[in-house]
């Protein structure tokens, strides 16, 4: 008799997560399976499904050398069926377990499927609590009760209180301020970011390059590259990516972390995401890593308080943010944004340089750093009306860290303000001329961001009045763009051209002028 069939998802690699509570190897058995519909449901990049498919095998060997049973389901098996909810469904009646236990998934529409098939096969599904993170569900949700916008910076001080991360024994901000980013927003000297240490790499091994050859196989038609992997795939290496960040690279993170530098895809940036959302990281040994690092007088405080604020507040917040505001959030447009995206999204294949080199770095290794998602090639999805659905599936397709509890609220909420300022105050709305005070790609760019009509008009600056022309009314209202926009009534005589070149451009009937 098989009492619990414990369901271990591939972004729940975690030896001591709530699924394992009361396991007993001579009842339960553990369940895992590759299927290619969860690469096929958004048209997922190499790297990011060669991530999860390593992480996994690896994890499977460690649960073997456990001896916890396992039933373990390989993508090139020959019976492995197309859809996780179909492949557990054929191994529920197959093993006829008495019940099923799961951590909470990281994704509603798995949620869903696991549900389904419980209440097909007639057996229960024990959903229990996710222990990874700082804050529940619950507590989240208590946090947003009565709030018609929810902004993560009050959220962040409530988990700074009740964590003691960074405070003083009086209940106090270590340094005196709950907040550094004001000195963290410079752009690279001219000569460059300098030597910058280089990554955590990790050689694939033989379970990993058995991986990459069946994922250059089974999915030749999908987009990125596998020449560069060198993701950590096991906790060992994890923590030993962590060690290096902390090391070597956390002391220089703060005050550049929002530049951006052509070829510079790593920089002082941490690349630990993937680590943390396949849960091979726990974020608390992160942020104790972090702190430990300002305490021995490693690392500055601006450089340490920013890093620990995508952990410890926007992480967490952007949880809260999905699962509290789930199934509804997927289907938010404030602004009615209908576009398709660009093709060149999927190749890289365009003129403005910026654009070309965060989409390339994005392709080729599954990663860019939050700039370049945001300001780049988000601001630019946005500025352009691109639908919002659109843009989550890319999102959660190219990135190895994408899984949708993260990546949804960061996309349309953050980047693409379809939420209509649930999350942010305002939408992130830029000319060219923040890139190119953020970094050198307007250098070598045909575009010139100063202009907003004309051949040589960038066509982010050329989108952004555009942007503020054909939503005047509801950014208006909003006392973060209300200077921004009565710019517009300076523009009578530029908006027929604004709106003409505009309208080209979403057509992608524009030349490239010559340099």
């Amino acid at each position: 008799m098989l009492r619990h069939l414990v369901i271990v998802l591939g972004d729940q690699l975690d030896h001591d997560s709530s699924a394992f509570d009361d396991f007993d190897p001579d009842q339960d058995a553990v369940w895992m399976a590759e299927v290619a519909g969860e690469s096929e449901h958004v048209w997922s990049t190499k790297q990011r499904t060669a991530v999860f498919l390593a992480s996994m095998r690896h994890f499977a060997a460690e649960l073997t050398d456990a001896e916890r049973p396992l039933h373990y389901a390989k993508l090139d098996g020959r019976s492995t069926k197309h859809s996780l909810a179909d492949q557990l469904a054929a191994d529920v009646t197959k093993l006829k377990p008495e019940g099923l236990v799961v951590t909470e998934p990281g994704e509603w529409r798995v949620r869903e499927a696991l549900r389904e098939v419980a209440e097909h096969s007639g057996i229960p599904l024990d959903i229990r609590e996710d222990r990874h993170f700082f804050s529940t569900v619950a507590e989240f949700a208590a946090h947003a009760e009565g709030r018609t916008s929810l902004r993560m910076e009050y959220f962040y001080r409530e988990m700074r209180k009740k964590h003691d991360v960074l405070m003083t024994t009086r209940g106090q901000p270590v340094g005196g301020a709950w907040n550094y980013d004001a000195d963290n927003r410079k752009a690279f000297p001219k000569q460059g970011p300098g030597l910058v240490p280089p990554r955590a790499r990790f050689d694939p091994d033989e379970t990993t390059r058995e991986v990459i050859a069946l994922v250059d196989k089974r999915f030749t038609d999908h987009p990125g590259s596998l020449d560069s992997f060198a993701w950590p795939v096991t906790r060992a290496q994890a923590l030993e990516a962590l060690d290096v960040f902390i090391e070597e690279r956390l002391p220089g993170f703060g005050e550049t972390q929002d530049a951006m530098w052509p070829g510079e895809p790593w920089l002082w940036h941490a690349h630990l995401s993937s680590s943390l959302n396949l849960k091979m990281l726990n974020p608390r040994e992160v942020v104790a890593a972090a702190e430990a690092a300002y305490r021995d007088k490693k690392a500055p405080l601006p450089a340490v308080e920013g890093f620990i604020r995508q952990i410890l507040g926007w992480r967490e917040y952007v949880r809260g943010i999905y699962w509290t505001q789930m199934p509804g959030y997927l289907e938010r447009n404030a602004f009615e944004a209908f576009e398709p995206l660009p093709d060149f999204y999927w190749t890289g294949d365009t003129a403005m340089a910026c654009l070309q080199d965060a989409i390339g770095t994005t392709l080729e290794n599954g990663y860019a750093h939050h700039i370049q998602r945001l300001m780049v090639t988000g601001l630019y999805a946005m500025l352009l009306g691109v639908d919002p659905k659109e843009v989550h599936a890319w999102y959660l397709a190219v990135y190895v860290d994408a899984v949708e509890w993260a990546e949804l609220p960061n996309t349309l909420g953050m980047s693409q303000y379809a939420d209509g300022g649930l999350m942010g105050s305002k939408p992130y709305a830029a000319t060219g001329k923040y890139i190119d005070r953020m970094s050198p790609y307007c250098k070598t760019c045909p575009f010139d961001p100063a202009k907003r009509v004309g051949d040589d008009a960038c066509p982010f600056t050329t989108l952004y009045w555009d942007y503020l022309i054909r939503h005047e009314e509801p950014l208006a209202a909003n006392h973060r763009m209300s200077l921004q926009v009565k710019n517009v009534s300076r523009l009578d005589d530029e908006i027929a051209s604004i709106r003409e070149r505009a309208d080209a451009i979403r057509r992608g009937d524009i030349a490239v002028p010559h340099t």
